[in-house]
């Protein structure tokens, strides 16, 4: 039903994989002086990555860490780190959140920092939120203060000096101010 037209260079090469190899074909392959192409792993060079999930019924006591992006649909006790946080709608975090993209639907207990934060309308955000840029949807609720900062992310990283020059500055709403 179907003629191929033979190719006066030599055999064909199948696209999508490897030709057998044998010793009597390997000396009079064209493709012998070359390596053969290995197919790419799916990851950073392809493409966008994939998150990573954390599901509904999953529970996490201690801190998240990554490179990438995570999805949180289930709770987490501690503080997360990573280059994109998807926060679901039923999902809860209580600590704080620092990442280069961050969408909140559900629950966060702690400050947020990011160079771009979305509250989506079904948010509930109790803390601070330090940003390049900020979104708060119509119905999200946040209570905290938001500070604009050229990079929010790098506060995160120096430790607790940004607290520490809050207070004596005489702030009346640090901690201190109590005393």
């Amino acid at each position: 039903m179907f003629t191929k037209k033979p190719e006066p260079s030599g055999p064909m090469a199948k696209l999508g994989g490897e030709r057998p190899s044998s010793a009597s074909e390997s000396k009079s392959s064209p493709f012998t002086d070359r390596p053969s192409p290995q197919p790419k792993a799916p990851g950073p060079a392809m493409g966008k990555m994939v998150p990573s999930i954390i599901g509904e019924d999953l529970s996490i006591q201690g801190n998240v860490s990554s490179k990438g992006e995570i999805q949180v649909d289930g709770q987490i006790q501690g503080d997360v780190h990573c280059g994109s946080l998807l926060l679901g709608d039923k999902a809860q975090i209580n600590g704080s959140v620092v990442a280069e993209d961050v969408v909140v639907r559900g629950k966060v207990m702690g400050s947020v920092r990011g160079l771009r934060v979305t509250l989506q309308s079904q948010s509930h955000v109790e803390g601070d939120i330090y940003h390049q840029s900020l979104a708060i949807e119509q119905g999200a609720y946040f209570e905290g203060k938001s500070r604009r900062s050229d990079n929010p992310m790098e506060a995160a990283s120096s430790g607790s000096k940004p607290s520490s020059a809050a207070t004596s500055s005489g702030n009346p709403f640090s901690s201190n101010a109590a005393e």
